[in-house]
């Protein structure tokens, strides 16, 4: 069974910097994609960046120039350094990773369970 379990989320005043972490952990045969979306009150879940293995990236426009995905393949880790960050960030960040679990030939996608992050004054 795979796992993702992610961190860093927290309370800050507009304009400091957070960043979370996403973990995934079990029987990992390959990770093909790594990403981070949000879902803010009332609102869909939305895509904030992904990085996909061969090291493409993309990112939502409203959080392009102040947020950094980026990816330890050694320690099947993604992260998103956000800086800048405005009232409007404020969201529950989910990790999603695209992973091949040993011994099975496709992929599937596996969430964690989410980490909020505050952007108050």
């Amino acid at each position: 069974q795979v796992r993702l379990v992610e961190s860093g989320g927290g309370l800050v005043q507009p304009g400091e910097s957070l960043r979370l972490s996403c973990a995934a952990s079990g029987s990992i045969a390959s990770i093909n994609a790594m990403g981070w979306y949000r879902q803010a009150p009332g609102k869909e879940r939305e895509l904030v960046a992904t990085i996909i293995s061969g090291g493409s990236i993309n990112y939502a426009d409203s959080v392009k120039g102040r947020f950094t995905i980026s990816r330890d393949n050694a320690k099947n880790t993604v992260y998103l350094q956000m800086n800048s960050l405005k009232p409007e960030d404020t969201a529950v960040y989910y990790c999603k990773a695209v992973v091949r679990p040993v011994g099975r030939w496709s992929y599937l996608e596996v969430w964690g369970q989410g980490t909020l992050v505050t952007v108050s004054s």
